[in-house]
């Protein structure tokens, strides 16, 4: 058996009105070439400015990864040639990244792990290039748009603990606003780095570029990992190169030999100057971090006793958590909220291709709504009925019940009443239930037919026993 060592390298695009440093607009498009800039394709004469929002957004997602953060704004130019690079170069970041020396912590088949954090640096993205056999397109749509990368440490072991990092990650871009980390769109990316060896130590690593899904991520893994496990079985090299991953044929081939920073020539941007950062500003950046995915994990199961299943399902998305810490803030009981949300309302969601914000339920609303199923108003049948009509009328869940007649029958002498006359149209059916016979579930439904569903079942069932028992 091997070690196995991984490295991510993750690239986001950072959501903001304009590039990174044009005016060109940030915004996704089908049309090609249709948000560009002279600066973002190389024109003689460009000069670049650093997009404030971007940085602030990057500063952000730094202070989330709980990294070190910079003194001044700095940018470097990246020297290598490829056509979906207009300039010749890139202003990305390498002397002061926006943030160094993080971590974040990931949950892994239960285990909470800490994955570090080597750099986050903001840099500009680059053209995108469609290959067909005989010829090329770029749409330059994307030159220029403020891309994030961030660079873990080699503290990664498995796949599995690749994707949980992952969904951690783009987890934070979500809670925090700074991108939308669509990959599906091409706004969320990952390089892949891979090494096995025998011992504590580095192997060579390898590198596969471009990742645009969580799943092709773990496929790569597997397959390359598969790879150097069966050169190193039979004695052969691994060489330190760039690899592309196959998912139809699920195989890795070789791209071209994998370079270091030197060969990219570094050197400080000439055309931004550095900008001093204010401690202030950090201060108030701090300020607007929400509380994010894992630590709310943690308060949903020591404060509000959830599991973490339920607790995962319900801070996947921030407006589903901030919804339903909405409702304990109401005073409602958390479980019952959980299961409220977790089932009834999630699954509406998902039915309807909606969002929880879309829905004309409120988190008051729900409170409402638990409150009366829980002090015995309505039966927890009839209250996936006020749902459905809350939500198709846009009306309150107190109307909804005042419009169907919904309230519950409590009182004892009112349900009493109507037992007897059911037990009374059918003495056989009392007969086959002292037999051992089920006919108290039928007793049950004529009772709430009779109702038209509003008597209480708990009370019902329990004076249908004594009443039976009298007899």
């Amino acid at each position: 058996m091997y070690n196995v060592t991984i490295g991510l390298e993750v690239h986001c695009e950072v959501k903001t009105n304009s590039k990174n440093f044009s005016s060109a607009r940030n915004t996704y498009s089908e049309y090609p070439n249709e948000n560009v800039d002279t600066i973002d394709i190389g024109l003689p004469g460009i000069l670049p400015v650093a997009n404030k929002e971007a940085f602030r957004k990057s500063l952000m997602m730094a202070l989330a990864l709980n990294c070190k953060t910079p003194d001044i704004v700095m940018f470097d130019r990246k020297n290598y040639y490829y056509p979906d690079l207009p300039k010749g170069y890139q202003i990305t970041q390498m002397e002061k990244p926006v943030g160094v020396d993080g971590y974040v912590m990931i949950n892994v088949n239960g285990e909470d792990k800490k994955i570090g954090i080597h750099d986050i640096h903001l840099e500009e993205d680059t053209a995108s290039m469609e290959h067909f056999s005989d010829y090329s397109l770029i749409d330059y749509n994307r030159a220029g748009v403020p891309l994030l990368e961030t660079v873990t440490t080699p503290s990664i072991h498995s796949a599995d603990e690749a994707i949980a990092f992952l969904e951690t990650l783009k987890g934070i871009f979500l809670y925090t606003g700074v991108s939308e980390a669509r990959t599906d769109r091409g706004q969320m990316r990952v390089d892949v780095n891979i090494s096995l060896s025998k011992d504590d130590t580095l192997g060579t690593r390898t590198e596969m570029k471009n990742i645009n899904s969580f799943n092709n991520v773990r496929l790569a893994i597997e397959t390359e990992i598969k790879r150097q496990t069966e050169v190193l079985e039979n004695g052969g090299i691994i060489l330190q190169e760039t690899r592309r991953f196959d998912e139809e044929k699920m195989e890795t081939f070789p791209m071209r030999s994998k370079v270091d920073a030197v060969d990219y020539k570094y050197y400080i941007e000439p055309n931004i100057p550095p900008i001093k950062i204010d401690d202030s500003w950090i201060e108030e950046i701090k300020k607007e971090i929400p509380m994010l995915q894992f630590d709310r994990v943690e308060k949903y199961m020591n404060e509000y006793n959830l599991s973490r299943y339920d607790s995962e399902i319900i801070v996947k998305d921030k407006s589903v958590s901030d919804y339903f810490e909405e409702t304990i803030e109401l005073g409602c009981n958390p479980k019952s909220s959980a299961n409220w949300i977790t089932s009834v309302i999630l699954g509406y969601l998902n039915k309807n291709d909606l969002k929880i914000n879309d829905i004309y339920l409120t988190p008051k609303m729900l409170v409402e709504l638990i409150n009366m199923v829980d002090s015995g108003k309505i039966s927890s049948k009839q209250s996936k009925q006020v749902f459905t009509k809350c939500l198709e009328e846009n009306k309150a869940p107190s109307k909804v019940v005042k419009e169907l007649g919904m309230t519950q029958i409590t009182d004892d002498k009112t349900i009493r009443d109507i037992v007897v006359k059911v037990l009374d149209e059918h003495p056989d059916l009392i007969e086959d239930h002292r037999k051992g016979k089920n006919t108290f579930d039928f007793f049950v439904g004529q009772v709430m037919k009779a109702t038209r569903g509003q008597a209480n079942p708990g009370i019902t069932a329990s004076i249908i026993r004594e009443e039976i028992e009298k007899r």
